[in-house]
């Protein structure tokens, strides 16, 4: 049985590890020795959790049939708030952290109870809150970057478990926390039934709105906990942090194979998608392509992923 899901998992992400391999081969006869040097592949773990806690949460969203703008947003306000806590105000490193945090997921309780309770698309509300989280972490940051001295808050993000940096255990639990919520879990399962059919999923007894509700809650709290481990990374906060890490996040779950349309999708996609966006950056960066060219590159891997969607829809 659990040969048959290895087998499974293989199959169903095959184009995707094709396209990984493909891009590694690539940036390796691009760079050369650069590109698999460990200090390299270490960055790139250390970068790409944050877009691995968005991408999760995001994964949930677009399984539901909705889209949260916000997550960008919640990683600057969060990041503002803690390291305001602490340098500003003197409070203990984790009553601080919990304090921003629930900050956080209050966004994301506005997100879901206005998803859930009225009929306004979730493109638009999560849209204002993105502007709205944006602008608090301007005004309680007065626009400067917020400085943190605070040893054990740079430790969050700085810590290394031997050559591995502690980001990957982090990356480890919240994917294996979002797969199991929703593969071991009826909520799991309430999740596609949403996304898939919400007035069959209501008729068949699921409570739609408490779904919506944890999704978008959930997406602020791993939003809010990237927003975290950036501003502990950088050792300060920053209100342009997180600028844009919501089109990143889209890229790789759409990419991973997730329906824009709800109703499927796969975490272990999510994680491939995750990867090649990454690695895609890190190409882009170490062959010094200008970041306006990279804007670019990643529309198109976004159209791509959205055309692929839309194509296999129409086959189903």
């Amino acid at each position: 049985m659990k040969e048959k899901k290895n087998l499974d998992l293989i199959k169903n992400n095959m184009g995707l590890l094709v396209a990984f391999l493909v891009l590694c081969v690539g940036a390796t006869v691009v760079l050369g020795d650069t590109f698999f040097a460990w200090k390299n592949f270490s960055n790139v773990l250390r970068q790409l959790s944050t877009n691995m806690f968005l991408a999760c949460g995001m994964t949930l969203v677009i399984m539901l049939g909705g889209i949260d703008l916000s997550v960008g947003s919640v990683i600057a306000m969060v990041g503002c708030f803690v390291a305001g806590f602490i340098s500003y105000l003197g409070m203990p490193v984790g009553v601080a952290i919990i304090l921003a945090v629930l900050l956080g997921v209050v966004l994301g309780l506005f997100n879901g109870a206005v998803a859930a309770y009225t009929t306004i698309p979730p493109f638009i509300i999560t849209l204002a809150t993105m502007n709205i989280g944006r602008g608090i972490a301007r005004v309680y940051s007065a626009t400067k970057t917020i400085t943190v001295s605070n040893d054990f808050f740079k430790a969050i993000a700085a810590t290394y478990i031997g050559p591995i940096p502690i980001q990957v255990v982090y990356i480890v639990i919240v994917v294996a926390l979002t797969a199991v919520i929703l593969n071991r879990t009826q909520l799991g399962r309430h999740i596609l039934a949403t996304g898939g059919n919400i007035q069959a999923a209501e008729y068949s007894g699921v409570n739609t709105k408490k779904v919506t509700l944890f999704v978008f809650v959930y997406s602020s709290l791993l939003a809010s906990l990237a927003g975290i481990i950036a501003a502990s990374r950088l050792f300060s906060g920053t209100s342009v942090a997180g600028e844009s890490a919501e089109m990143d996040a889209i890229a790789a779950v759409v990419l991973g194979g997730t329906s824009m349309s709800g109703g499927s999708g796969s975490i272990s996609g999510t994680v491939f998608g995750v990867f090649i966006i990454a690695i895609l950056n890190n190409v882009m960066n170490l062959y010094g392509i200008d970041a306006s060219w990279q804007y670019i590159v990643k529309g198109i891997v976004i159209m791509i992923a959205v055309f692929i969607d839309y194509f296999k829809g129409k086959n189903d």
